[in-house]
């Protein structure tokens, strides 16, 4: 896989919490592709961070959004059709792959192209600190929950709360 889509979500994901001033942690690890991977790695790196999952999302009218919620969440399609106004369902690999870059199974939430939304489950508000994969697979970062909201501010793409 071409690795330049992975790069750029990558740099944009690092000076979007620089700009931002959101301190992180960072680690690297084998790379985490599916669950049992993600289990070994925490259980190894003793992580205590609420690990979050960023599903893309084709919307009927054509658009794409990620929605970040916590791993064991599930997506209300029906309060996203209300949120965005048009009827989410999960991309296909190959989808994912040509619009953002992404590998599969370590979709990002952060540093995609401006016409991708943001759907934010706002029950992620309730943890001390989140993770996420920042492009690379190999790569984990955390963050506290409440720089959600600072965030926000320096996201280009039309960002969106979520109530579960």
């Amino acid at each position: 896989m071409d690795q330049s889509g992975i790069k750029t979500i990558f740099q944009n994901v690092i000076q979007l919490f620089n700009q931002a001033q959101v301190n992180y942690q960072s680690w690297d690890h084998e790379p985490i592709l599916d669950f049992e991977a993600d289990a070994r790695v925490a259980k190894t790196l003793n992580w205590t961070a609420a690990p979050t999952k960023s599903l893309f999302l084709r919307l009927r009218d054509g658009r794409h959004a990620i929605f970040m919620t916590h791993r064991d969440q599930r997506m209300d399609s029906k309060k996203v059709k209300t949120l965005l106004g048009s009827r989410p369902s999960v991309c296909s690999d190959e989808e994912m792959i040509e619009v953002l870059g992404c590998v599969p199974g370590a979709v990002c939430p952060f540093g995609l192209p401006d016409s991708v939304s943001l759907v934010i489950d706002r029950e992620l508000m309730n943890y001390q600190e989140l993770m996420f994969t920042p492009g690379y697979p190999e790569k984990t970062f955390a963050y506290a929950a409440e720089a959600l909201p600072r965030l926000e501010e320096y996201i280009a793409a039309p960002v969106y709360w979520l109530n579960s």
